[in-house]
């Protein structure tokens, strides 16, 4: 019988630092010359990829949620044949060890990572180890977040099936009366996407004004509104789910969803999304409809691990979407998917995070930290958090508290 051939990943630092040392002396030296960092990186290097730039190597969750830089076995694989048959090594150089080969069983998700330059290499791996003593003793919760978030990057960048997001508004002193719907989704045809965006005012309740609640409904940002009636409203709503669910899985996006969802089962709109499912598969999925929620993703970018959730105006303030008119459910919609965009096209969770927001975690955000349990969160200033905070808050004295009389130092400047 021939053995089946079992493929996985190797850890970067067994292939980088330890392989070599269970060769023969003649064959240490071509190895590592190819593993160096600054060889990974060039585009002449025998692991490059036709239209990637520098080094492609992947980013690996492990069950107990550390993360590892690997090979893949197949690269490991042609770099013993690639350095055979280019006569660098005279016979072909032993695999490493089996118990060093990480299998589909041992990881929670994989993702490929591209490192352009050796600086971004050595940075990855520093971040790594600082941020595998960070999550020890982590919240469940984010280490649930933080897997769901690299969910959806895996599910997006294959281009599969639907996405949308939606928002509903209702009138603040009854949320059984339903004044709009708005929607914003992109799908894939033939590799290409396919977007669109729409918003819908109920017309029986066009007069209803919120109290409490700011409503923009007449200030749709992308497109048109159409006023329609209760009827027309539940109808459009349900054929629009009916051609939703056509051709691969459906991804509802909303922000903090369960009033949404409760909107949608509603005898006002009584939409049929059978077996509905809160939880991502491992794999991409071929049909099924899945709930994202970019409160969630937000929370495990930040390194939020209890139930603080941010507002969509919030989230869209960090990643740097603007926004304008909020509380119109057309334009809530849009800046939902691309707020979901924003996150699921950037790199692996950690790196982003670090790119965005560099060296605001950890002990590095708090100097006077302890050593110990000092956890992934970033640490916000004020003046990112809210758009009125005065940029001289805090330094000193404000003018209003200044008393006649008292005297103020100004330095003259040199």
């Amino acid at each position: 019988m021939v053995a089946p051939v079992i493929t996985g990943y190797y850890r970067y630092t067994d292939i980088f630092f330890e392989w070599h040392q269970a060769l023969p002396e003649a064959d240490r030296s071509p190895l590592k010359a190819t593993l160096a960092q600054d060889a990974l990186v060039h585009p002449d290097h025998p692991l490059h990829r036709e239209g990637v730039e520098g080094a492609e190597l992947y980013l690996g969750t492990l069950q107990n949620f550390e993360t590892r830089l690997l090979f893949s076995s197949a690269q490991v694989e042609y770099l013993r044949y690639w350095l055979h048959a280019t006569g660098l090594t005279k016979n072909l150089i032993s695999l490493p060890y089996s118990d060093c080969l990480l299998t589909e069983s041992s990881l929670r998700h994989v993702s490929a990572v591209t490192f352009k330059a050796k600086e971004e290499l050595k940075n990855v791996l520093k971040q790594i180890e600082k941020n595998n003593k960070r999550l020890k003793g982590a919240d469940p919760m984010l280490n649930t977040r933080r897997e769901i978030f690299e969910r959806v990057r895996t599910f997006w960048v294959h281009k599969v099936g639907t996405w949308c997001a939606l928002d509903f508004e209702a009138w603040d002193r009854d949320h059984t009366m339903l004044t709009e719907f708005g929607w914003s989704f992109v799908r894939w045809i033939d590799g290409k996407p396919v977007e669109e965006q729409g918003h819908l005012i109920v017309k029986e309740y066009r007069n209803y004004t919120n109290t409490f609640v700011q409503s923009n409904r007449e200030h749709f940002s992308f497109g048109e509104s159409e006023v329609v009636n209760k009827a027309t409203f539940k109808a459009r709503i349900q054929n629009l789910f009916a051609d939703l669910q056509k051709g691969g899985p459906l991804f509802m996006v909303f922000h903090d969803n369960n009033q949404d969802i409760k909107y949608l089962k509603s005898p006002a709109v009584n939409v049929d999304i059978p077996n509905l499912s809160f939880l991502l598969p491992e794999a991409t999925p071929d049909d099924g409809i899945f709930v994202i929620d970019t409160s969630d993703l937000f929370a495990a970018l930040e390194g939020e691990g209890g139930h603080n959730r941010r507002s969509l105006e919030r989230v869209c303030r960090h990643l740097q979407v603007p926004t304008s008119y909020l509380h119109n459910a057309g334009n809530d919609a849009h800046y939902t998917l691309l707020a979901m965009k924003e996150m699921a096209s950037g790199d692996p969770l950690d790196m982003q995070r670090e790119k965005r927001w560099p060296n605001r975690t950890g002990n590095t955000a708090y100097p006077c930290a302890p050593q110990t349990g000092a956890g992934v969160k970033v640490r916000f200033e004020p003046w990112e958090e809210d758009d009125d905070y005065s940029d001289m808050e805090g330094i000193g004295p404000t003018i209003d508290k200044i008393k006649e009389g008292d005297e103020v130092q100004v330095e003259t400047p040199a």
